[in-house]
Formats: structure tokens, sequence, C-alpha cells
């Protein structure tokens, strides 16, 4: 063969070779389940106790696995655990920030955690404990309580600005109230100090008291439409649940039989059924 043509095979074999790796570097070769182009990468969840799973393991601690957010437990079938039913890819990218006791002052620090994970979803159920810090006099000011949710949310913004995000509404705490002041059970597990602003002397019938819990119910109402107005502000990357966790007329059955004060099981399931509607990723 003359050398000519030798030279020539052998600059054709090094450009096909060039040309091989520099697809491998430009395009990864194709796995044989490949993600679906719907759906985030990822899920991160901000907020207080209800997001932990707190007390749903039917001991006084957190249990993520049973939160409605990010659990991977199969007695919930949390915002993950659907999310994951659409998109293989995300198995295990499933980040809990939030706190037992977080207020809405922790958001932003729990906002910066969750950029470092980057998530393309994030859910926020913060506002209880602004409620249930104390007494009504210790309850955060409705003003200082939106400026630290919109603080939170323009970390993630900033930080994740493609990234979808679901503000929930705080529950109807006054409802829980209700239905429980007249069971023996719950009250005695609430003179622990559980939520002394609401549910302390909770059968005493006094115009102080009675005032004292409307005082809780308009509170909350007012941290609600605070959080409606951010997600608005904060564009069209974030969805409200439209009151749909404060709507829900909640039962002593979901809740757990240890405080009478945060869901259980059954209980965290309804909360991801709720706001899932919400989210604008179901199906």
């Amino acid at each position: 063969m003359p050398r000519r043509w030798v030279a020539a095979l052998a600059c054709l074999a090094a450009l096909v070779a060039l040309a091989c790796e520099g697809g491998n570097s430009a395009e990864p070769r194709p796995t044989t389940s490949a993600p679906p182009s719907s759906g985030p990468g990822g899920i991160a969840a901000l907020g207080d106790s209800i997001s932990t799973g707190f007390a749903s393991c039917l001991v006084l601690t957190s249990c993520e696995r049973n939160s409605w957010s990010t659990g991977d437990g199969l007695r919930v079938q949390s915002h993950y655990r659907r999310l994951l039913e659409q998109n293989a890819a995300i198995r295990d990218r499933t980040y809990n920030h939030a706190r037992p006791g977080a207020r809405a002052d922790a958001l932003a620090g729990q906002a910066q955690a969750a950029v470092r994970d980057r998530p393309d979803y994030v859910t926020v159920l913060i506002g209880a404990n602004d409620v249930c810090r104390g007494g009504v006099d210790a309850m955060t000011p409705v003003a200082q309580f939106r400026a630290d949710v919109d603080r939170g949310l323009r970390v993630l913004r900033t930080g994740r600005p493609k990234a979808r995000v679901l503000v929930v509404s705080i529950p109807d705490l006054y409802r829980l109230w209700e239905v429980g002041h007249d069971d023996a059970r719950a009250t005695r597990a609430w003179r622990r100090g559980i939520c002394p602003a609401l549910l302390a002397d909770a059968t005493s019938t006094a115009p102080v008291d009675r005032a004292r819990r409307a005082a809780v119910r308009d509170r909350i109402d007012a941290y609600n439409a605070e959080l409606k107005a951010a997600c608005r502000a904060y564009g069209a990357r974030c969805r409200h649940d439209g009151g749909a966790l404060h709507k829900v007329r909640f039962t002593l059955d979901l809740l757990n039989p240890l405080d009478w004060f945060h869901p259980n099981a059954t209980g965290q399931g309804r909360i991801a059924e709720v706001t899932w509607r919400s989210s604008g990723l179901a199906n």
C-alpha cells in the first residue's frame, strides 16, 4: 500500500477518534431509563416541625419519613413520592431543612441550605411557631413576619431562580382548640405548655380567654394573607395553596396521641393530599 494511503488512513482514524471523544464529552451516553423531560429534579422542605413529620412515629421527635413534603416512607403519599412516580431520576434527591420550633425568621437560613442542594422544587410551611412561641404578646408582629418571609423567599429567588416554590397556608389552629377542648386527653397534654397563646386554660369560658383565642385566630388569618401576598410578589415560579391547608377541617384522629397537636401519619397524608392539588405538578 502506498505510503500516502497509509498516512491518509492514519489521519482518518485519528479524526474518527477525536470525533468520538468530542461526542462523549458533549453528550453523555444515554441510559436505559432516561428521565422524562417534565417534573422537578429534586425537592427541599423549609419550615417547622410539621414538615419534619414531628411525632408521627409515636415519639415526640422528628420523623422525616412521614413528612408530607419530603417523606419517603410508605405510610404517607408525600410530594416526594408523587414526584418520584413522575420522574425516577429524583430518587434520593430529597432535602428537609425544616426544624421543630422554627419561626419565619429562620427561613432565610433554611433557604440558603436548600440553595446549596440545588432542588428544583421547594415547599414552605411556616408560621405556627410565630403564633405559639408564648403568650399573645409574644406573637411575631405581622409586619415582621412578612419581612422574614420575604427575606427567605428572596434567597430562593436569587439562588434558584428557576425552582418552583409552593407556599402553604398555616393550619387552622383555632379549629384544633374547637375539636379538642372537650377531650380530657387533649387538654391534659396541652397543659404541658403546648401553644399557650391558644391552648392554655383550654376549657375556660372567661372573656379574657375567649379574647385571647380570638386574637390568635386573627393573627393566623393575618399571617396567611401575608404568605399569599409574599408568594404573589415572588413571581410566576411561586404558587400559594389558596388556603387549602387552612381550610382542612381537622379532627382528633388526624393528630398524634402524645401531644394532640402535631399531625400523625394520617394527618401528614391529608396535608400532602390537599397541598399537592395546589402545587401545579399533579398530572
